[in-house]
């Protein structure tokens, strides 16, 4: 008898799932709440409904829910009543995948920074590897292409850890812990909570790599099981620490230390960095491959990434910059005669905690999308504030008011949908506008 599965949203991790089971021999309806549009990559073994989940989704043996999806709506609600199961995507792809390990990253600020340069450290190291999750590609993606002998590296994020209680990583990452997301969890609790998923499963034959300056990550690590690792900007009896440009690895009253170059910009980088080489010393690659990886690392896109000099000013996208507390590591990273271009559309925070630094680094706040007025009744009094709308007219003032050694930092401490589809399309947007203000130089 052939299986059915029904897949809630057809976002890229929907899609991804959908076409998994379809491989699977699933007999696949896909149901999503938006208006009916074309939908890219979906096999066409698949049947679709648009603008709402009907009772056809409940004639299934099993139901794939997309993160984001909250888990009281009313159709999954009939369904618990029926007693179906509902699964994530996540899950169902690690149902059908082969691996040998899996490092797993989460955190408010930092995942993708730091999934990356972890799945780069380990390509050096293991030929078969790949990297999935909020990073790359979903793992329903790859999931038939893993064996045994895949690492898996995986950037999960709170929505994603909520739905899958009972994921078990072999090395855990946890960044940092600050409020996000709290239009969908609906407290700080749930948020923490779902966090917490990352660790619960892991047995003392795993690690678990803590941010020990984060205080909620270090209470969360009390209940741990697994083995863990501490890292930290300051010395540590045992962890590993960063101290004048060395990344030290103290355990056991022994040290060994790697002096990489490091090319990308910020102290909540060289947390990055720090949580990269615990978690891949943890699996076993040696201390030369990972010293080697982070001197050529050049960062991710879209995370305070250099794009251009113009003029004597210096030109950052940070568009994955979506709360205030990823601002303030922007903004820290930064000497003075900063342009700040801010806004999006908001996520329900103040932006007050900014403030102080905004007085002391920057020179004038551009300000876009529809969380201009919180904005600027935040930041009243911080720095000269104009009203740009758009990402365009922003280049245009801050092109009419930098000077030779100033910096246009594009650093938004909020979502991107108001304007964009993503944090990627208002980056790239953000990126080719750039371009075209050199061009107009010449």
């Amino acid at each position: 008898m052939t299986k059915r599965a029904a897949v809630l949203g057809l976002g890229k991790s929907g899609v991804s799932a959908a076409n998994l089971a379809a491989k699977l021999k699933y007999k696949v309806f896909a149901s999503d709440s938006e208006k009916k549009r074309k939908i890219q990559n979906l096999s066409s073994a698949v049947s679709v409904e648009f603008d709402g989940h009907t009772d056809r989704v409940l004639d299934n043996d099993i139901i794939i829910k997309s993160p984001g999806i909250h888990s009281d709506i009313p159709i999954l609600k009939k369904a618990a009543i029926k007693k179906i199961p509902i699964i994530s995507e996540l899950k169902f792809a690690l149902n059908n995948s082969k691996y040998k390990k899996i490092i797993a990253i989460t955190g408010t600020n930092g995942k993708t920074t730091t999934t990356d340069l972890i799945s780069k450290i380990v390509k050096a190291h293991f030929k078969d590897s790949i990297v999935c999750g909020n990073i790359g590609f979903p793992l329903s993606d790859k999931a038939l292409k893993t064996t045994k002998n895949t690492i898996i590296s995986m950037e999960l994020s709170s929505y994603q850890l909520e739905d899958t209680p009972d994921f078990h990583p072999d090395i855990s990452v946890l960044l940092n812990i600050t409020p996000d997301h709290i239009e969908h969890h609906k407290s700080m609790a749930n948020y923490i909570k779902a966090k917490q998923n990352i660790l619960n499963n892991q047995t003392k034959n795993d690690f678990a790599i803590i941010n020990y300056e984060n205080t909620l990550c270090r209470k969360l690590s009390a209940a741990a099981k697994a083995k863990k690792i501490f890292f930290s900007k300051k010395p540590l009896k045992n962890g590993v620490y960063y101290n004048n440009g060395s990344f030290v690895f103290a355990f056991g009253g022994k040290t060994n230390q790697i002096n990489p170059k490091i090319n990308i910009v910020g102290l909540h980088n060289i947390e990055n960095i720090l949580a990269a080489c615990a978690a891949c010393f943890c699996a076993g690659i040696p201390l030369k491959t990972i010293e080697k990886t982070i001197s050529s690392y050049k960062g991710a896109a879209h995370r305070i990434e250099f794009v251009k000099t113009i003029g004597g000013v210096d030109y950052y996208n940070d568009s994955k910059s979506t709360t205030v507390d990823s601002t303030r590591a922007a903004l820290e990273s930064f000497q003075n005669n900063i342009v700040l271009i801010l806004g999006g559309l908001d996520k329900g925070f103040s932006y007050t905690p900014i403030k102080k630094l905004i007085q002391q680094k920057v020179k004038a706040l551009l300000l876009i999308g529809s969380a201009a007025n919180k904005i600027k009744k935040d930041l009243k009094g911080s720095s000269p504030i104009y009203d740009c709308f758009n990402i365009k007219k922003a280049l245009q003032k801050a092109k009419a008011i930098s000077e030779s050694g100033d910096t246009v930092l594009f650093s938004p401490a909020c979502a991107s949908f108001d304007q964009f589809k993503n944090f990627e399309e208002r980056g790239d947007i953000f990126k080719a506008l750039v371009l075209k203000v050199k061009k107009q130089t010449r």
